[in-house]
């Protein structure tokens, strides 16, 4: 793994990045790196867009940096594995929570899907990328999970590919030990990590997801997890047993 610089402030931009080219900031970007880490014109960040790796750029500007001029570039452009991020919407600051800790273990796409028992009536879609570009940013990924609109558990499982491995947390599974639940499951068609709301499944709905073409029954443990402690929990297992954590050259 390459070494990573977490002393220079970074920031997504939403515009191509080259060498030798500007980028206007926005005023919030401009604010964060005048007024709250007293950054000034000539000062260095590093800036990505998702798609053109990561490069390094001087700020400009007269009051309070308003400009990147992008220098260099200090890494490629990298790709996430083909893991998705399956779950019922929690409320607010639970949601906010899990969605910047699935980004910071790596999942490629966020898709919330609502169940009987889902108890948050609302997603804020836009609020859930804006966590997503900011763990990016903390954490130094380069590539950003894609976010889904929410929709019903039953019209994502009867569309999704059904060759992709389906990782279904379920407190019932007959397999305690959770590495030994993926003896023999292949993952290579990609893998969806589904965590149901804490009230848990209605019985059609399990009975939907025992019929789904490849399955992994996941068990976390003698304790029943609150869903955003058992995204990180179910993610950390997913991502050993199948994903680029015994990878060292992944990134």
């Amino acid at each position: 793994m390459p070494k990573l610089d977490f002393r220079s402030p970074r920031l997504f931009v939403d515009a191509p990045l080259a060498a030798e080219t500007g980028i206007a900031l926005d005023r919030d970007q401009s604010n964060y790196l005048g007024n709250v880490l007293r950054l000034a014109a000539g000062d260095t960040v590093l800036v990505f867009n998702g798609r053109d790796g990561e490069w390094q750029a001087n700020l400009a500007g007269r009051k309070r940096p308003d400009r990147a001029e992008i220098v260099s570039q200090t890494r490629t452009q990298d790709r996430l594995p083909d893991l998705h991020y399956v779950f019922a919407p929690l409320k607010h600051a639970r949601l906010d929570y899990m969605v910047q800790k699935a980004v910071e273990m790596g999942v490629a796409a966020l898709r919330p899907v609502t169940t009987r028992f889902t108890q948050a009536n609302r997603v804020n879609v836009e609020r859930m990328r804006a966590n997503v570009i900011e763990a990016a940013e903390q954490c130094g990924i380069l590539s950003l999970a894609d976010v889904h609109d929410p929709e019903p558990l039953e019209r994502y499982l009867n569309q999704r590919d059904g060759e992709r491995l389906l990782v279904f947390c379920d407190e019932d599974a007959p397999i305690a030990d959770p590495m030994a639940a993926f003896a023999g499951a292949d993952g290579t068609k990609g893998t969806d990590v589904l965590i149901g709301p804490e009230g848990g499944f209605a019985e059609e709905e399990r009975a939907l997801l025992l019929k789904q073409p490849h399955v992994a029954r996941l068990a976390l443990g003698p304790r029943i997890l609150r869903a955003d402690t058992a995204a990180v929990a179910a993610l950390a297992v997913v991502q050993t047993a199948l994903g680029d954590w015994g990878k060292p050259d992944a990134r």
